[in-house]
């Protein structure tokens, strides 16, 4: 009689890519992983932690692309976080003195909408 244990097979997952259906067998790390989602540019985020200085903005304003809204001291340097695009600001979720973690979602912008007609 053998004394090896029973491994049971693995399951194939499978998985669409560029409209292919592939087979393959997926690690316990890859099952474990965050979900992608795509790049939000009209949430301003703290890349770093530190100390709100300034607020150059408040809701409602109208901003052009490379505009400071918001002031960010950390490791005694001032970084200045400004608009990628133009845009609105429809949400401030920091005030001036406040302590911020890194990632954490500092301004909300929503794209300015360009009138075809003009």
């Amino acid at each position: 009689m053998s004394d090896h244990k029973h491994i049971p097979a693995k399951e194939y997952e499978t998985f669409v890519l560029d409209g292919v259906e592939y087979q393959t067998y997926t690690t316990k790390k890859y099952n474990q992983r965050k979900p992608y989602q795509p790049i939000n540019h009209g949430l301003i985020l703290a890349f770093i932690p530190g100390s709100i200085i300034e607020v150059m903005v408040k809701v409602g304003d109208k901003v052009k692309l490379g505009d400071t809204l918001v002031v960010l001291e950390a490791m005694k340097m001032l970084n200045q976080l400004k608009a990628p695009f133009n845009g609105v600001v429809t949400k401030l979720n920091m005030t001036v003195g406040e302590k911020v973690v890194k990632s954490q979602i500092l301004v909300e912008l929503q794209p300015e909408i360009v009138d075809s007609d003009e």
